[in-house]
């Protein structure tokens, strides 16, 4: 990968690393701490939040009929989020060994935690619960997805792609052939951490 690209990737995993670090420290001026992998808060906290809980009747006034309307539309997509966990984990349970690519955690992505807060509803929890749920599931069927790319397909896109993943910037660019063979052979390596280098089929590409 030329100089000038590793770079860039280290710079950005490096502003990642610190937002993350910002996260923290954010979640530590609320009062909040982490035990055994769960965000808590004490007791004086949870009480102002639940001070902080919108009432009811108040939260019913102010939900426009549009949206009431739009709610089952919204939820139906439900089925089409169960329909896709099931078949990618399926689909990564059955080919990523034969691969040799690791298999993406589950529970990285998909997150169902903020039903916990006391200053919600219980309209508000039932909606973050879905939210949560919807969009970790595109957040894991996404990183299998990027995965297979990288063993299958490691070349980047002839335009620019707004849907780029960690794993595009790694990529070979579009039209460039150079000793692309070992190039894709050394994606293969990278994504199965070293197990698998398997050689895709080489082309002639002075064949007319």
């Amino acid at each position: 990968m030329p100089r000038r690209l590793e770079m860039l990737r280290s710079h950005a995993r490096e502003t990642r690393e610190a937002l993350e670090a910002e996260y923290e420290r954010r979640i530590e001026a609320l009062g909040g701490r982490w035990e055994r992998g769960r965000l808590i808060f004490d007791a004086e906290v949870r009480r102002r939040q639940r001070r902080a809980r919108q009432a009811f009747a108040e939260y019913v006034r102010g939900i426009k009929p549009l949206n009431v309307i739009t709610a089952p539309v919204i939820y139906s997509v439900l089925i089409a989020f169960v329909v896709m966990d099931l078949f990618v984990t399926v689909y990564m349970h059955v080919c990523f060994p034969v691969y040799g690519i690791p298999k993406v955690r589950r529970r990285d992505h998909v997150k169902v935690d903020r039903h916990r807060l006391p200053y919600l509803n219980w309209v508000q929890k039932v909606n973050c619960v879905y939210c949560g749920y919807g969009n970790g599931v595109i957040a894991y069927a996404r990183e299998i997805a990027a995965r297979t790319e990288a063993y299958w397909c490691p070349i980047k896109h002839a335009e620019r792609w707004d849907g780029a993943h960690d794993h595009y910037a790694g990529f070979m660019d579009y039209g460039d052939e150079r000793d692309f063979v070992s190039r894709w052979a050394d994606s293969r390596s990278q994504i199965t951490g070293g197990k698998r280098a398997d050689r895709p089929v080489r082309v002639d590409v002075n064949q007319d």
